[in-house]
């Protein structure tokens, strides 16, 4: 029996470091990758990575036999730090720069659970590598993958099972972008001035695009991955704490993030299923968030500053601010998107519009709107716009219409808890349409709008 105990508190000490590992690789792999990098050069940011994975993974054989130490996070750095010392005695490529790079990581606290990298300093080597993972000579869809990889501590595995892709072809895009990272010789900077603007602008369109693949994933079992929603907007915090990039439009998109994420516990259901915005529990928002996104939304004000973000978060302010689905200031949402549409006249867009258009104006109006851009060839196998007809369709008591855009949605449709919400949807529609031509007797049982 003592064997047996032995083995059970041993196995349980090591689950709780490979935890405290876990949390680490998220939260820190990412500031010592910066740190790092900032030390050895943007060339070298692979060995960073590498020295700070083999830091992690000395925890995960040490710490089960001596303890987790005091202060983890900076036992991780040390040993960091221990191992970037050895490589740059080692290697022939830092010959030229030894003495000034042994000098910098040299400098420590006499404290051994002391951080030897000064938070301000980490926080300004995070933004600067935000700055190269989001530079315009990296391809679009390899800025967001290298900045969960770099800045997030996300493996190739999770970033591939996030985008629904091959490990391969992530390798291959993290890869690509870091072989131009070298070619093009990026500056390991926060860019000034103008180029600064230019810049910030691709850097929030990443942070956007990563927090919307989180909130609404482009296919596989979950509709929602909050841990990189999460991510997201621990980067868009980062990027607003820093005078150069503390804009407008920083803070509208944070504000946008907070409010969307507010929503997080009530989106699905405990068994995983969609539920509408006028099927959730809005008691259970969460309230906090709301208010600091009431708060970052409040700052996107000064200044003469005005884009999409700003139009974005009063939407989702104007749901955050209704106590319930009929109080909703649908005239607002809708005014709103007109204004968007001059920003962003995207069928998607056009789509939102039409949805707020018919809680205005009624269903037929939305019907109008959305058939206008139904021939769209970015629409042609985007589910939502059957969905949002066929919600249409129901509302005026056209179960037949209804049943065939849900029925074309289900078809279109690559999330599971979509699938199973549409088929709920088409069920109840065709149960409807059943029950008519019973009620109707059999000549109805050819209706022409169920051919």
């Amino acid at each position: 029996m003592q064997e047996v105990s032995h083995t059970e508190t041993s196995s349980q000490k090591s689950q709780e470091v490979f935890q405290v590992v876990e949390h680490l690789f998220r939260h820190e792999a990412g500031k010592l990758v910066a740190a790092l990098t900032g030390i050895f050069g943007i060339e070298h940011i692979e060995l960073a990575e590498d020295v700070v994975q083999e830091a992690l993974a000395r925890a995960l054989q040490t710490w089960p036999f001596y303890g987790v130490p005091k202060n983890p996070a900076a036992w991780i750095m040390r040993a960091s730090r221990n191992l970037a010392l050895d490589v740059v005695r080692r290697e022939k490529v830092f010959r030229d720069k030894e003495p000034e790079i042994i000098h910098r990581i040299e400098t420590e606290s006499s404290e051994p659970d002391t951080a030897i990298f000064p938070e301000q300093e980490i926080s300004d080597d995070r933004l600067r590598m935000m700055f190269v993972c989001c530079h315009p000579l990296i391809p679009a869809e390899a800025q967001v993958a290298l900045a969960l990889k770099v800045l997030c501590g996300f493996s190739v595995t999770e970033i591939s099972r996030a985008f629904l892709t091959t490990e391969a072809a992530i390798a291959k895009r993290l890869t690509r972008a870091k072989q131009k990272i070298r070619a093009a010789q990026i500056p390991f900077e926060i860019p000034a001035g103008a180029e600064l603007a230019r810049r910030l602008d691709g850097v929030l369109q990443s942070l956007y695009l990563l927090f919307n693949e989180g909130y609404k994933a482009s296919r596989g079992d979950k509709l929602v991955r909050e841990d990189i929603c999460l991510e997201a907007i621990r980067l868009t915090r980062l990027l607003m704490e820093h005078p150069a990039s503390h804009q407008p439009r920083t803070q509208a998109l944070l504000a946008l993030m907070l409010f969307n994420a507010a929503r997080f516990p009530t989106r699905v259901d405990d068994a995983g299923n969609l539920l509408r915005l006028q099927e959730q529990d809005r008691t259970r928002w969460n309230r906090p968030m709301i208010a600091h996104g009431m708060f970052h939304f409040a700052q996107s004000a000064t200044g003469d500053e005005f884009t999409e973000y700003h139009l974005q978060a009063g939407i989702a302010a104007c749901h955050c601010a209704a106590k319930d689905y009929e109080s909703t200031d649908w005239r607002r949402i809708l005014s709103l998107y007109d204004r968007l549409r001059a920003f962003d006249d995207s069928p998607v867009v056009a789509l939102n519009r039409a949805v707020a258009l018919a809680e205005v104006h009624g269903p037929q109006a939305g019907i109008e709107a959305a058939s206008a851009i139904q021939n769209h060839p970015s629409l042609e196998s985007y589910y939502l716009l059957h969905a949002v007809l066929g919600e249409f369709e129901s509302r005026l008591n056209h179960a037949p219409a209804a049943a065939d855009h849900f029925r074309k949605s289900l078809h279109l449709a690559e999330i599971k808890s979509e699938q199973a919400f549409l088929a709920r949807r088409l069920e109840a529609c065709e149960h409807q349409v059943s029950a008519r031509q019973r009620a109707s007797g059999p000549t109805s049982k050819f209706s022409p709008s169920m051919s």
